[in-house]
C-alpha cells in the first residue's frame, strides 16, 4: 500500500509549498485508519526537506515516480522513500532509500546490529545498509511485479544529519557485506547520492512503475524457491521421519487443494518433532509458489531456526529471515492475504494487552488473514497466563470462522534420545498429569541424575561440551534479573545465587539473549524458559529454584508466589496457586526435556529434592529388583 505518490515535479512543488507533510498525514489517516505519532510527522517535515534538494539537484526527470511510506506486504513494515524512472538504457529502474535522522552511531559484535540513540535512549537497531537492503530483497522475492518484469531494484541509506566521524563505526568491516548492497550516504555524501539517482532513474517515465510495484501479486519468486530449496538440501537437521514425514504430507495435501478456510493442528508434546514439520513445511510451500509466513511468538527460536537453515550459507541469513514473523504483527493484516501461514510454538500465542501487541486475539489474527492456517500446539508448554493458545482457543476461532478443522497427533519421540518413556515420567512425578509410566522409563535410552549441589551440575554440563556435545544450564525463574541500566548488558551479574552453596551464575546475556543457546558464551550463563523453548541441546542442567516446593503432608508439588521471580508470568495468579503451579510445572517439563540425550538436576527445596529422589529410587529398584 502507497501511503503518497507522485512525480518528482509533484513532490518538489509540495515542499517548497510547505504542502507534503499535509497532504501525507491527510493520507496516512485515510489509508491507515489512524493518525501518525508525532515522530513520523517531524520525520517527514524534516526528511523530506533533505530528500526535495537531492531529487533537485540530482537533476532526474521530471516525471520520474516519487513514493512515500510504501507499507510492505506481510509486514508491518514501510519503506520511507522510493523513486522510479529509466535508466540511460532506457530500462526501468526503482531506488529504495532508507531516511535516517541520526547524527550518531556505535559499532556492536553482530554484522548487521548497530546502537544509535532512538526513543529517548540509546538502542540496538539494525543498519541502514542492511534495513535498506532487507525491504528491496523481500520485494524481489515476494512482489511478483518486481520479480517477473524487467523491472530492476536498486536500495540505498540516506543519514542527512550524520557526519562521519573517522573511522565511522558504521563503515566497520562487519557491515561491508551490506553497504556493498545497498550503498550508505552521509551529510557530507550529497553529491554522490544525487549522481546514484541520476545513473539509475534520469530519465524519468517512473509513474506508471509506482503502481505496477504497489499491485503486484505476492507470491514467492523462483529465485527465492530455488535459494530455500538448496538451504534445506543436505541439512540433516530438517530431515524428516516416520510420522513426521507423513503429518509433512498432510500439511502440503490440505493447504495446496485449499477451496475453502481450513486451520490444520499439529498436536505433540516435547520432542515429537514439529519444528522439524512446520520448517519442512515452510520450504515446501514455497517450492508450490504460496504466499507463506512461518510464525513463531518467540525472538529466541526465531533466530535459531534461521541459524540452523543457513549453518552451511551464513551469508544468506538476511535473506532467510525476511520469511520468518514474530505474532504480534497481524491484528490489521487484511482477511485471507496469505496463502498459509505456518505457526510454531502455537501454545505462546497472545491475547489483549501482551508486551507491545495492539490486536485482541493472535490465533484470530492468524484465522483471519490466512486461507490456511496451520498450528503446532502443546498444551502442557503454556508457560504464562497470557499464553492462550490452546487447542480449545485454536478450535473456538476456526469455527468462528467458519474454517474446516483438521487434527493430527504426533506421538514418537525424537528426543530425549527416543525415551518417550522419560518425558511421560516426567509428566507423572511432577503431577502435570497421569500417566502409564509411573514406574520408569529405559535408561538406556536417556541419560537422567538428579544431584546434590549445583556445583556439581555445572561440572557436568562443562565435562560434557569439553567432550564436544552441545550442552546448557537452565533453570527457573526463581531468581531476579539484573537490569541494563545497573551494568548487566551482558551477563555481568551473577543473578542466580545459591547461598547454602556458595554458587554464582548470571542470567542468559541480554546481548546474546536471542543467540544464547547456540552463542560460545552460552555455557557460562544460565538460560531461562524464554531463551530456550522450543529448542534442543544433547544435555542440559536444570536447576529447580524455590518457586517450586513439596508438601510431604498432602504429598503435592506447590508453587511458592513470593519465589516466582516473573512478573508478567504470574500477574493475576496471587489467589490463584493452583494455575501458578501448573504454569511453573509446565516451565520445568519445558526445561527438563531440551535435552536430547541426558538431563542432570538439582532441586533447591529440600522436600521436593527428597521426593524426587525416592520416585527416582524406586524406579530403579523396580527395574533391578533384589
Amino acid at each position: 500500500m502507497i501511503i503518497y505518490s507522485s512525480s518528482a515535479l509533484a513532490f518538489r512543488e509540495k515542499v517548497d509549498n510547505n504542502q507534503l507533510t499535509a497532504e501525507i498525514e491527510e493520507a496516512f489517516i485515510s489509508k491507515m485508519g489512524k493518525r501518525p505519532n508525532p515522530s513520523e510527522r517531524r520525520a517527514w517535515n524534516n526528511s523530506m526537506q533533505f530528500m526535495e534538494r537531492i531529487v533537485r539537484n540530482s537533476r532526474i526527470a521530471d516525471d520520474c515516480g516519487v513514493m512515500i511510506e510504501y507499507n510492505i506486504p506481510s509486514t508491518s513494515k514501510r519503506v520511507d522513500f522510493i523513486v522510479a524512472g529509466k535508466d540511460e538504457a532506457g530500462k526501468d529502474n526503482f531506488i529504495i532509500v532508507e531516511l535516517k535522522q541520526w547524527e550518531r552511531a556505535s559499532e556492536t559484535d553482530r554484522e548487521d546490529v548497530v546502537v544509535t540513540y532512538l526513543g529517548g535512549q540509546e538502542r540496538e537497531t539494525t543498519h541502514p545498509s542492511y534495513q535498506a537492503w532487507s525491504y528491496r530483497q523481500h520485494l524481489e522475492d515476494m512482489n511478483e511485479a518486481v520479480h517477473s518484469s524487467d523491472l530492476v531494484s536498486h536500495s540505498c541509506a540516506y543519514l542527512h544529519n550524520y557526519r562521519s566521524p573517522q573511522p565511522d563505526p558504521l563503515k566497520s568491516e562487519r557491515y561491508a557485506h551490506y553497504i556493498s548492497k545497498a550503498p550508505l550516504f552521509m551529510s557530507e555524501d550529497t553529491q554522490k547520492l544525487q549522481n546514484f539517482l541520476y545513473k539509475h532513474i534520469g530519465q524519468g517515465d517512473g509513474v506508471n512503475l509506482l503502481y505496477l510495484i504497489e499491485n503486484g501479486k505476492i507470491r514467492p519468486s523462483k529465485k527465492l524457491i530455488d535459494h530455500v530449496d538448496g538451504l534445506f538440501k543436505g541439512n540433516s537437521a530438517f530431515v524428516l521421519l516416520d510420522e513426521q514425514k507423513i503429518a509433512y504430507e498432510t500439511i502440503m495435501s490440505l493447504a495446496k487443494n485449499a477451496n475453502r478456510k481450513r486451520t490444520i493442528l499439529i498436536k505433540g508434546g516435547p520432542g515429537t518433532g514439529k519444528s522439524v514439520i512446520s520448517m519442512n513445511a515452510l520450504g515446501g510451500l514455497l517450492k508450490h509458489k504460496l504466499n507463506v509466513k512461518f510464525v513463531a511468538p518467540t525472538a529466541s527460536f526465531r533466530t535459531v531456526m534461521v541459524e540452523t537453515l543457513v549453518k552451511q550459507q551464513p551469508k544468506d541469513k538476511g535473506r532467510a529471515r525476511s520469511l520468518f514473523a514474530g505474532s504480534g504483527q497481524f491484528w490489521d493484516s487484511p482477511e485471507n492475504f496469505f496463502d498459509v501461514m505456518v505457526v510454531d510454538e502455537a501454545h505462546r500465542l497472545k491475547g489483549k494487552g501482551a508486551y507491545q501487541y495492539k490486536g485482541e486475539n493472535q490465533i484470530e489474527d492468524i484465522v483471519k488473514a490466512s486461507k490456511v492456517n496451520v498450528f503446532f500446539v502443546d498444551d502442557f508448554q503454556r508457560i504464562r497466563p497470557d499464553d492462550i493458545g490452546s487447542t480449545d482457543e485454536i478450535k473456538r476461532i476456526a469455527e468462528r470462522y467458519g474454517s474446516e478443522i483438521h487434527e493430527y497427533t504426533l506421538t514418537a519421540q525424537f528426543r530425549c534420545s527416543g525415551a518417550e518413556g522419560f518425558i511421560n515420567w516426567i509428566d507423572h512425578i511432577l503431577q502435570i498429569r497421569e500417566t502409564g509410566n509411573f514406574n520408569g522409563w529405559d535408561r538406556n535410552a536417556f541419560e537422567f541424575k538428579l544431584m546434590d549441589n549445583p556445583h556439581e551440575l555445572y561440572e557436568a554440563i562443562k565435562q560434557k561440551t569439553a567432550e564436544g556435545s552441545n550442552a546448557r544450564m537452565l533453570a527457573g525463574f526463581a531468581w531476579d534479573w539484573s537490569k541494563n541500566e545497573d551494568g548487566n548488558y551482558n551477563g555481568e551479574i551473577e543473578d542466580v545465587i545459591i547461598k547454602e552453596h556458595d554458587f554464582r551464575m548470571p542470567w542468559n546475556g541480554r546481548a546474546i539473549s536471542s543467540k544464547w543457546a547456540i552463542h560460545e558464551s552460552g555455557v557460562e550463563q544460565i538460560g531461562c524458559v524464554h531463551t530456550s523453548q522450543g529448542l534442543e541441546f544433547d544435555y542440559v542442567g536444570v536447576i529447580v529454584g524455590n518457586d517450586l516446593k513439596f508438601d510431604p503432608e498432602s504429598m503435592q508439588i506447590y508453587a511458592d508466589y513470593d519465589e516466582y521471580k516473573d512478573t508478567m508470568g504470574k500477574r493475576g495468579l496471587k489467589k490463584n496457586n493452583e494455575k501458578l503451579t501448573a504454569l511453573i510445572k509446565n516451565i520445568y517439563k519445558v526445561l527438563i526435556s531440551r535435552g536430547m540425550k541426558g538431563c542432570y538436576l538439582y532441586c533447591r527445596n529440600p522436600e521436593l529434592r527428597t521426593y524426587l529422589q525416592d520416585q527416582l529410587d524406586r524406579t530403579l529398584t523396580e527395574a533391578h529388583p533384589s
